[in-house]
């Protein structure tokens, strides 16, 4: 394969793109002259197989409704053993229309409302929203810090927490938005954790591919294996590939009664997958698309270390530790300002879309996330913009 160019400009603004045309509405930073580091897509175009895909399936012209090409769940059971050397029977797989909406469709399938739905906090705002959303309570365990900088599982912490009203447990793995690789061991404690409190595990490993050097992420049923009979595993090549906008994802469920009940919700709801998301899908998991992603990996690094050196520079800040995904998690707390003063700075100084903390939950609140998929240039021009917004602590 060609080797992918990342550092491409790509205009996005004035293409319904939500990252950059609708930053200006939610944090007042115009896309003229302004960064999108907030929404969690790249500014990278996905492998040229992706794109063979969609134009060979444009070519034809007619757009019925599609029947079931094995070789979307063929490329599924390729990917899972050959990059995380997890072995799945096809059958195993059942199709959402994205991670959020398979999370929505394990609340409804496993849980009743009023029920406790467990997350590790902060974490990904999506799942909070989804919970609530759904009539359930949102029972926040919140993660500790440790010496090194990095979040650590509070076990001790945790169980006193538990009311026995809690049905379910969503892990993110690797987590969103700390960037931690959880250990084989973490996960076992986590499955233990499950089993003790009598919870459904819901393991969404998106992140799964997104492992910086040095690092290795467990597939949840390979860490626990006993586990197996009350867990979900949500995977998507989404994230992976930068094709969100696809809508596609996988709740692979091993134990056959709790993927008859997720199929239940799906056949109540009437969802099917469409003809293009399973394409591409079906296109990026494949040799061509581990290639371009072995590239894209090498290059995240590389703007995490520029970024991190960067940030960790300026008193008062400090980067956590990526280990994986290409999202940056600042502490702004030692500043000493408040978060009104730190985001007004980042968005009206900087002039950088940037998540705030505290949509994370509990513990996200000194915080803001950076998204580092974009051309290194525009990396190079968010560190030096943040250096600028807080020189005066320098």
């Amino acid at each position: 394969m060609t080797r992918p160019d990342f550092d491409e400009p790509i205009q996005r603004v004035g293409t319904f793109c939500n990252k950059w045309d609708d930053m200006e509405r939610a944090y007042g930073v115009s896309p003229q002259d302004g960064i999108a580091m907030w929404v969690a897509d790249m500014d990278f175009r996905p492998p040229a197989a992706v794109q063979r895909a969609l134009e060979a399936a444009a070519s034809h012209g007619v757009y019925g409704y599609p029947a079931a090409d094995p070789a979307y769940p063929a490329a599924i059971q390729w990917w899972m053993k050959n990059r995380h050397g997890w072995e799945i029977d096809t059958g195993w797989i059942l199709t959402a229309m994205g991670l959020v909406n398979a999370t929505a469709l394990a609340i409804e399938a496993y849980t009743a409302p009023g029920d406790g739905v467990v997350v590790m906090s902060p974490v990904y705002h999506a799942f909070g929203r989804v919970v609530r959303a759904s009539g359930r309570e949102l029972v926040e365990l919140p993660l500790r810090i440790d010496e090194a900088g990095l979040y650590r599982m509070d076990w001790e912490g945790w169980a006193a927490q538990m009311t026995g009203r809690e049905k379910m447990l969503i892990l993110c793995s690797p987590h969103n938005p700390g960037g931690r690789v959880w250990s084989a061991e973490e996960l076992r404690q986590t499955a233990e954790f499950c089993r003790a409190h009598d919870l459904i595990l819901v393991s969404d490993e998106i992140h799964h591919d997104l492992v910086m050097p040095g690092h290795r992420h467990t597939p949840m049923p390979l860490a626990a294996p006993d586990i197996v009979p009350r867990l979900v595993m949500l995977t998507a090549a989404t994230k992976t590939f930068n094709i969100a906008g696809a809508h596609v994802g996988n709740a692979i469920i091993p134990d056959p009664d709790l993927r008859a009940r997720f199929q239940g919700r799906l056949s109540a709801l009437g969802l099917s997958p469409g003809m293009f998301g399973t394409s591409m899908v079906s296109a990026a998991y494949s040799p061509e698309g581990a290639a371009w992603v072995d590239h894209l990996i090498a290059y995240l690094d590389e703007n995490r270390r520029i970024f991190d050196a960067a940030v960790n520079a300026i008193p008062g800040l400090r980067s956590m530790p990526l280990e994986a995904t290409y999202l940056a998690w600042v502490d702004f707390a030692g500043t000493g300002m408040t978060p009104d003063e730190f985001k007004s700075r980042v968005a009206k100084g900087a002039r950088i879309a940037a998540n705030h903390g505290e949509t994370f939950g509990a513990g996200g609140e000194s915080f803001m996330r950076f998204n580092l998929a974009t051309p290194r240039a525009r990396v190079i021009e968010a560190a030096e913009r943040l250096r600028s917004a807080f020189a005066d602590l320098q």
